[in-house]
C-alpha cells in the first residue's frame, strides 16, 4: 500500500515479464543471455507515480504462476496499491523478448497464447477501488481482445462516473494486433473518452500516416473534449496542446542503453503533478516546468537496463535537472 496521501493515480491494463539481452545492439537470435526485468506500460506507470512520491494502484491480471507473485511483489515493494490485482489459475503470465539494437530502440517479440492479462473479467473488477481514482489510465493493449475489452471498457465508464479523469496513453504493439488497421481502429475507438492523451513521435505517423512534425498533423488528433494533447520527440523532448495554448519544451542528451519505460516514466511524472494540481491545463508556466521534470525522468529511465529499475525518484531527477541546467 502506498503511503503516499496523494489523489490517487490508478493504471489499468498489462503486467508482464520483459526479457532483455544481457548483450545491447544484438537480435534476439544471436543474444545469448537474458535479464529478466518486470514490464508492461501500466504497471511501469503505477511504479513510476509511486517512486515519485505520488499515490498509485494498479488494476490487471497476471498468472497465479511464479512470475505472476513476483510481479506483484514488486509492485507491493514499489509502494503500489495491488488491492485490484487478480491471478489466473489457468493462463500464464505474459512474456516478452525485447531486442535492444545498438541505438536503444526496441523490438518486440510476445508470448500470449492466451496471457493472464488478456482474461481479466469485468467481475473481477474491484469497483470500490476504481471509485477512488483522480486519474484513471491506460493504454491500448487492454483493447485487443475479449474479455479484457469489455473489463476495459467498464473500468474506465465507472471511473469516469467516479469523477477520475481519464488518462490514455496508445503504446503501439503492432505484433500483438491482427493488422496495422485493426490497430488504428481499436485504438481510436476509444479516442474522444479521454482527457488526456500521450504519444510519441512515432505513433502519430501510425495513426495519422502523416508527418509527425507538422502542426495540422497534431492538430488532426485534438478533440474538444481534451484538456491536452503530448506528443513525445525522445530527446528532443516534448510538444503539448491545451485549450488555450500550446508549445515545446526541449529535452535532455544522455547516452540511451534501453529505452523501455522513458514514456512510462514521462507519464509517470505528468500524472503525480495533475494528481496534485488539476489547474496545471490552465497554467502554462506551471505545465512547462512539470514537463521538464517529466522530460528529465523519461531521459533517466534510458541509462539502465529494464523499465521498473530505472524509474527516478523526484529527488534524483531534480538533482539531474540541475546538473544538466549548469553542464
Amino acid at each position: 500500500m502506498s503511503g503516499s496521501k496523494d489523489p490517487l493515480v490508478i493504471s489499468f491494463g498489462e503486467m508482464l515479464i520483459d526479457f532483455v539481452p544481457d548483450t545491447s545492439g544484438v537480435s534476439l537470435a544471436e543474444s545469448h543471455a537474458f535479464i529478466k526485468a518486470p514490464g508492461g506500460a501500466p504497471a511501469n506507470v503505477a511504479c513510476a507515480v509511486s517512486k515519485l512520491g505520488g499515490n498509485a494502484a494498479f488494476i490487471g491480471k497476471v498468472g497465479g504462476d511464479e512470475f505472476g507473485r513476483m510481479l506483484v511483489d514488486i509492485l507491493k515493494k514499489n509502494g503500489v496499491n495491488t488491492d485490484g490485482v487478480c491471478f489466473d489459475t489457468e493462463a500464464r503470465t505474459a512474456l516478452a523478448f525485447v531486442t535492444l539494437r545498438k541505438d536503444g530502440e526496441r523490438e518486440f517479440m510476445f508470448y500470449r497464447n492466451p496471457s493472464a492479462d488478456m482474461l481479466l473479467t469485468e467481475s473481477e473488477l474491484n469497483m470500490g477501488l476504481i471509485k477512488q481514482a483522480k486519474i484513471f489510465h491506460y493504454g491500448s493493449i487492454s483493447l485487443i481482445s475479449e474479455p479484457c475489452r469489455s473489463a476495459h471498457m467498464a473500468a474506465m465508464n465507472a471511473a469516469r462516473e467516479g469523477g477520475a479523469l481519464l488518462s490514455y496513453d496508445p503504446n503501439v504493439r503492432l505484433p500483438l494486433w491482427s493488422s496495422p488497421d485493426a490497430a488504428r481502429s481499436g485504438i481510436k475507438s476509444i479516442w474522444f473518452d479521454a482527457d488526456f492523451i500521450k504519444m510519441s513521435d512515432d505513433e502519430v505517423e501510425f495513426l495519422t500516416q502523416k508527418d509527425p512534425k507538422n502542426e495540422d498533423v497534431i492538430m488532426s488528433l485534438w478533440h474538444d473534449k481534451l484538456k491536452m494533447l503530448l506528443i513525445t520527440d525522445g530527446e528532443k523532448g516534448c510538444r503539448y496542446v491545451t485549450k488555450n495554448f500550446k508549445g515545446r519544451v526541449s529535452g535532455f542528451s544522455v547516452k540511451a542503453v534501453d529505452t523501455t519505460g522513458a514514456g512510462d516514466s514521462f507519464v509517470g511524472a505528468l500524472l503525480t503533478a495533475v494528481a496534485r494540481d488539476t489547474s496545471i491545463f490552465d497554467n502554462e508556466p506551471k505545465l512547462r516546468e512539470t514537463l521538464t521534470f517529466a522530460n528529465a525522468c523519461g531521459a533517466m529511465c534510458t541509462t539502465q537496463k529494464g523499465a521498473i529499475p530505472a524509474l527516478p525518484t523526484a529527488e534524483e531527477a531534480q538533482k539531474f535537472i540541475s546538473s544538466s541546467k549548469a553542464n
